[in-house]
């Protein structure tokens, strides 16, 4: 035991215990971690009939019980406040079903005052002269260490023995000693517990399944100290645990046609679809260079907003649109070098309020900022303009609804006004009747056509990848100037306006009716009077659902449309758990929840074989494996798994021997005044986020014993320009205010462009693309209502001989040349070492032009190192002479907020 020895007579080492189950017993891991400047090794104690002290080597590392990546020790086991029971790994999935408890006493109830040995006594008489009976509310928790992975609904009148029998898929990526199960009592302003039950981890580590009886405790004990409830109550849970390890689509991508789909999700897999994808709102001609696909052909790139106009133009029954914002003035078309379109210069009120005229059912369903009202501004604080885009259609044939992010009434009043408050309708989607290719059909039939994706139809989203400062402002920018992180921005001031990247896709086949039918719940929920065209009255004239192409077309595409929404927002969801379940939601906060988006992210990530690219407007989650640096993370909420199952990708790949890079873009900072509290405390948890993942990655490096560096596998970045003045610019009438960030950024020629995408792409074979950010608020169900699809084509998989050659491949290529301002050979091999060197050699001089004097000329790319230091041990710091962004007094790293909820910004 020279190891435990040696570590307790250092002071300045941390100890780390955990029992794992293996096929010869249990393995006993004693991890060392030196607090400075980096860990030791770690050995093991194999309990065999002659025990003896080991070294943990990848051989045990692949006994059939164990996750691939057992060398990250700090992944596993640790005693830190589980009172002496070590925590494992689950990565994978849980069944769970909650039955029901018995013997329960709830301290809201008179009875609760009753000595022990008198209260089920007291609580018979109130349950049968109803003194107390009605005022208890009871539900069921599941957590995992620190994180609540399950809730049943509540039940009213049953408080001695509740009856849930509801039924969980949990995905899994948790350390934890127990699968805790506690009993609450919901009261008008919150809610108090009832009991406590745990389930040791190693119970079910092995995969058989347990049906118990488990005895509730009082709850204080945190793993020590378990006192059974005086009551004797008690609580009857079935627990099934999948390990990854046994998952056969782990790391083996799409594989065939034949894949299903996510499974457990409202919407299935559609077949025979086509897709088109689009990067940014308009892609002037000749910008894309020559990107070889697969089958002599080369990528086309499309335009959003020209396609958008085209099919509202063309639409002759329905316009169903759903925004975040929609704003009547913008005008989609602005490009002077393409061909012209009839009626190409109007607004879109005006295009709308035409095709209505026309008699095309027009229906609009835009968030209610609750706080655009008068004494605030008419545009609200998220200057959505909703007020004015309905007052625009007032009158008019076009039927406009505010629709505020309502709760489904089932929720206590915190949580009502939290969601009515705090959470927006953030779905972007276009639906029309859109007419058949002529070749197809006869002109009179026609079929249903669908956008999705991050664009809202407003101010300040048009834009190329050119992404211009200043020289569009006597332009197309000159009527759209959008600049919300300055104070005093204003056109008559000049720029930097703020760029804005974003993505979008068009949808035709089948999937395009799903996001018809999810339009159709969303008006029957919250649009008022039942305008929706009856589809059968156009059976003869609307084909049905669909493939628009045929099996063997090598263009097909399978495409899944995902959601995060619930029964406040959407019409019809079930009201029991089970047929919820059968429906493919899940129970959550006293309501039915869709959340596939989040499910969605976990399978691609899991089936990732090579790589991971992402764009998002957000990046921060899994919050119950952050630091406990200044906070619990306990209190925090960001409990989805999204960046904890890209570390552990990571990480199963070093522990392998095998290669895999994630990349991902984020803005420098979230849109708005760059110093505020808000702002600020996003990037925190963005910065806490960050060093989670390359602590993982760190400490697996580390102990497969390899000379890498965390970034050599995982790599952030941001977006920015910077433009050389030149002759005929737009000239401001008048000046910026001094010794302002608004004046440095136009002295020095710079400025952010906004990464509001929302897309992954995973082995250029799959992608996701959306309007929903990599947050909790996005990715709960219950908070902001989000729409995404995932697609892929079956014709152009990635096998291990041959990389995937198709729109993906030409789309994310087309994307890294409007970044990076070039094309190579190696950015076709975005798993390989030699490539994300590449790229974060060329983003490191990037971010050097845009931070350094000048500018003497345009900056050659876009895209730019995120401006932090990662160290070798993972922690993330301050670059060298970079705490705060350039121009501006806002620190990189972000600051704790102790007056937000963290409810608010995460």
């Amino acid at each position: 035991m020279a190891q435990r020895e040696q570590g307790k007579q250092h002071a300045n080492m941390q100890a780390g215990f955990a029992l794992l189950p293996t096929r010869r017993g249990l393995l006993f891991l004693i991890s060392f971690q030196r607090m400075a400047p980096r860990p030791l090794l770690c050995s093991a104690i194999v309990h065999t009939p002659a025990a003896r002290l080991l070294p943990l080597t990848h051989r045990q590392c692949q006994q059939p019980r164990f996750p691939s990546f057992l060398p990250a020790l700090s992944l596993l086991c640790d005693l830190k406040s589980t009172g002496g029971m070590a925590r494992i790994l689950l990565h994978g999935s849980l069944h769970v079903t909650i039955f029901e408890a018995e013997e329960l006493s709830n301290s809201s109830r008179p009875s609760s005052q009753a000595p022990g040995f008198l209260r089920k006594l007291v609580e018979t008489v109130e349950d049968t002269v109803g003194v107390g009976k009605g005022t208890s509310k009871i539900y069921a928790t599941i957590g995992l260490g620190k994180a609540r992975v399950g809730r049943t609904r509540t039940l009213t009148d049953e408080t001695a023995s509740p009856r849930w029998y509801e039924s969980f898929h949990v995905y899994c990526a948790h350390l934890a000693s127990d699968v805790v199960f506690t009993i609450r009592a919901k009261n008008p302003i919150g809610a108090s517990t009832v009991g406590v039950a745990y389930l040791p981890v190693r119970d079910i580590f092995d995969g058989h399944e347990v049906d118990r009886w488990l005895h509730l405790c009082d709850g204080g004990g945190d793993g020590k100290d378990r006192k059974p409830l005086e009551s004797g109550g008690k609580v009857h849970v079935k627990l099934q645990y999948f390990d990854i390890s046994k998952d056969r689509s782990w790391g083996r991508g799409v594989r065939s046609g034949k894949y299903p789909g996510v499974p457990y999700t409202f919407f299935s897999q559609r077949q025979g679809c086509r897709v088109t994808l689009y990067q940014d709102a308009h892609v002037p001609d000749g910008f894309v260079p020559r990107i070889p696909l697969d089958g002599g052909r080369c990528y086309e790139a499309h335009r959003c907003w020209e396609d958008i106009f085209d099919a509202i133009s063309g639409a002759k029954h329905l316009i169903y649109i759903t925004g975040w914002s929609v704003y009547t003035e913008i005008t989609l078309l602005r490009d002077g070098a393409r061909p012209p379109r009839p009626g190409g210069g109007v607004t879109l009120g005006e295009l709308l309020k035409k095709k209505a005229g026309e008699g095309v059912r027009v229906l609009m369903l835009v968030w209610d900022d609750r706080t655009s009202v008068g004494v605030l501004k008419k545009d609200g604080l998220m200057a959505t303009h909703d007020e004015e885009t309905m007052n625009y259609f007032q009158g008019t044939d076009v039927h406009c609804v505010l629709c505020p992010r309502n709760p489904d009434d089932s929720g206590s009043i915190v949580q009502d006004l939290q969601i009515s408050t705090m959470f927006t309708h953030h779905q972007k989607i276009v639906v029309v009747d859109h007419d058949m290719p002529v070749s197809r059909s006869s002109q009179r039939q026609r079929r249903i056509l669908s956008f999705v994706g991050g664009l809202d139809l407003c101010d300040g989203r048009y834009d190329t990848p050119s992404h211009s400062l200043f020289r569009t402002l006597d332009g197309v920018h000159h009527e759209d100037f959008h600049q919300p992180n300055f104070a005093t921005a204003a056109i008559a001031k000049g720029g930097p306006r703020e760029p804005w990247h974003d993505i979008h896709c068009r949808l035709e086949g089948p999937v395009a009716w799903d996001v018809l039918y999810n339009f159709e719940q969303r008006w029957r929920k919250q649009g008022g009077k039942d305008l929706l065209i009856q589809l059968r009255d156009l059976a003869d004239e609307l084909i049905p659902p669909s493939p628009v192409t045929f099996p063997d077309d090598p263009e097909t595409w399978n495409v899944q449309l995902f959601r995060s929404i619930d029964g406040g927002a959407a019409f019809g969801f079930p009201d029991t758990p089970d047929d919820a379940t059968r429906a493919g939601l899940v129970s959550g906060k006293d309501q039915i929840i869709d959340r596939s988006i989040q499910d969605a992210y976990i399978h691609a990530i899991r089936r990732a074989r090579s790589f991971i690219y992402i764009e998002n407007q957000y990046f921060l989650g899994s919050s119950y494996c952050w630091k406990p640096d200044g906070i619990k993370p306990e209190d925090i909420g960001a409990l989805h798994l999204i960046p904890k199952e890209l570390s552990m990708k990571v990480v199963s790949k070093i522990e392998a021997g095998e290669r895999f890079a994630v990349y991902v873009v984020v803005p420098m900072w979230p849109e708005g005044i760059p110093e505020s509290g808000s702002v600020q405390a996003i990037l925190d948890w963005q910065r806490r986020t960050m060093e989670m993942m390359y602590t993982d990655i760190a400490q697996a490096i580390q102990a497969k014993g390899i000379d890498a560096n965390p970034r050599d596998y995982l790599t952030f970045f941001c977006l920015g320009n910077r433009e050389a003045k030149k002759a005929g610019e737009y000239v401001p009438t008048e000046e910026a205010e001094p010794d302002t960030d608004y004046i440095k950024a136009q002295h020095n020629r710079r400025f952010m462009i906004y990464v509001h995408t929302k897309m992954m792409m995973v082995d250029d074979e799959y992608i996701i693309v959306g309007s929903a950010n990599i947050n909790q608020r996005s990715m709960d169900g219950a908070r902001d209502s989000e729409i995404a699809m995932g697609a892929y084509q079956p014709h152009h998989l990635a096998a291990a001989s041959r990389p995937a050659r198709g729109q993906v491949h030409g789309f994310r290529m087309s994307l890294w040349y409007e970044h990076l301002g070039a094309v190579d050979d190696a950015f076709t091999r975005p798993d390989s070492l030699e490539c994300i060197r590449k790229v974060n050699a060329m983003a490191d001089r990037y971010w050097d032009l845009y931070a350094g004097d000048g500018p003497e000329r345009d900056l050659p790319g876009h895209l730019l190192t995120y401006p932090v230091a990662v160290a070798a041990d993972g922690s993330v710091n301050q670059l060298p002479g970079t705490e705060f962004f350039p121009d501006t007094q806002a620190r990189v790293l972000g600051a704790k907020s102790d007056y937000l909820p963290p409810i608010l910004t995460t």
